[in-house]
């Protein structure tokens, strides 16, 4: 999980991803097209993002498609954001119980 924190704490490697959740399976020249940084500087990025398994790569002929992985990025909201979510829904939930209940009884 270190190198998904690390891939995602660069805000051109997030571009990066952004690109491709808009349009999946685009090759570098697409993605340097979107990016104001030299052909290297992109494949450089690519690599720790594959690296982090948030890129996955493929070839098609001559070309290597780049793929988004949200696998990664899921495994972190569960751990990190899900379970405080979890008891801000608990809380809301019993919020509305009690709400539900105080309208029900006689005035």
């Amino acid at each position: 999980m270190n190198a998904v924190f690390k891939a995602l704490a660069d805000e051109s490697r997030r571009q990066l991803l952004d690109q491709l959740h808009v349009s999946n399976g685009q090759t570098l020249v697409q993605l340097c097209g979107h990016l104001a940084m030299s052909r290297q500087a992109v494949a450089k990025h690519l690599g720790l993002l594959e690296a982090a398994n948030l890129v996955v790569s493929l070839r098609r002929g001559r070309e290597k498609l780049h793929y988004l992985n949200p696998i990664p990025i899921q495994e972190i909201s569960m751990r990190w954001i899900g379970k405080f979510e979890q008891d801000n829904l608990l809380a809301l939930h019993h919020l509305k119980l009690a709400l539900e209940e105080k309208h029900h009884e006689p005035a």
